[in-house]
């Protein structure tokens, strides 16, 4: 773990993950912002997007509604596994959240796209 990472308590970091999750879920966008660093970092399977402005950016366009299975937390790390719907297609994932300071830093999600182009080929 990199020495400039705070250890927070488990619950902590996971409620702030959960509540992001149903802040998007929500489509409240200002909340689910002030629950992340302004130099947030996403990694999927599409796409990077460096900085909070541009994550979000997209994710008020995609309006993407998530129901998670499980989530694991280790120290400031937060695992989610769920399944998210975009455009009518329900795909399952996993999402790598790491924080600071009780706020996500960055993540990373993985999932299978192909759902998600093939429905763009047909349109």
């Amino acid at each position: 773990m990199a020495q400039y990472e705070s250890q927070l308590p488990e619950t902590s970091t996971k409620e702030t993950v959960l509540s992001f999750i149903e802040a998007l879920n929500k489509e409240d966008f200002a909340q689910a912002r002030r629950l992340v660093h302004d130099d947030l970092t996403f990694i999927g399977a599409l796409g990077t997007r460096n900085g909070a402005d541009a994550y979000f950016a997209d994710m008020e366009r995609m309006k993407m509604k998530y129901v998670i299975q499980r989530a694991f937390v280790e120290g400031n790390d937060v695992c989610l596994l769920y399944d998210f719907t975009i455009d009518g297609i329900t795909i399952f994932g996993c999402g790598w959240y790491q924080l600071i300071d009780n706020r996500i830093r960055s993540f990373k999600v993985i999932f299978d796209p192909r759902p998600l182009l093939e429905g763009a080929n047909k349109k």
